[in-house]
């Protein structure tokens, strides 16, 4: 079932203490996962805007924190495996404890946070506007985001909430 992302992170809000991939202009956190259809929609396209967001000095991590034991898909070891199917070129972990996505407030694969190079919120929302079904030639909406932040300060006031799959918590 697709989950939006909430709207209710404010911008300017701080990074949680998670940031050893961040680029001297920002980073960008994005919570995904092997298994989910949205996120296979876009995989190339993040590749390619986190390999072009580092040119402009801005790091990136993908972090999964699903539940793998209730989706095996999402294993650590099929996390490497799709990494370098993909040529990720940017960290890719797993938050066993599920306590960074609780953090920011991750709701749904892909969720994507953007920070300012003081590690300020940013955006907070979509890679695109692609959906479930692969799509191409449509605006990279996180990457703009941010190289408009780098390049003056503020990122676009225009964010759309993140959509898919929603995170696999563990059972209480």
């Amino acid at each position: 079932m697709a989950t939006l992302s909430p709207a209710d992170t404010p911008l300017g809000t701080p990074a949680p203490p998670f940031d050893p991939a961040r680029g001297p202009n920002g980073l960008v956190v994005m919570f995904i996962c092997n298994h989910c259809p949205y996120v296979k929609a876009v995989i190339g396209k993040i590749v390619r805007d986190v390999h072009d967001l580092a040119r402009e000095g801005v790091g990136a991590i993908a972090i999964s924190s699903n539940d793998p034991s209730a989706y095996p898909e999402d294993s650590f070891a099929t996390m490497q495996r799709v990494a370098n199917e993909h040529g990720f070129g940017f960290p890719y972990v797993f938050d066993e404890t599920q306590e960074v996505a609780r953090a920011y407030g991750a709701a749904c694969t892909p969720d994507f946070f953007g920070f300012d190079r003081s590690l300020r919120l940013a955006y907070r929302g979509r890679l695109d506007d692609t959906g479930r079904s692969p799509k191409e030639g449509n605006r990279r909406e996180l990457y703009e985001a941010m190289v408009q932040m780098v390049r003056t300060g503020v990122a676009t006031a225009e964010q759309h909430p993140a959509i898919g799959c929603s995170i696999k918590w563990k059972s209480a």
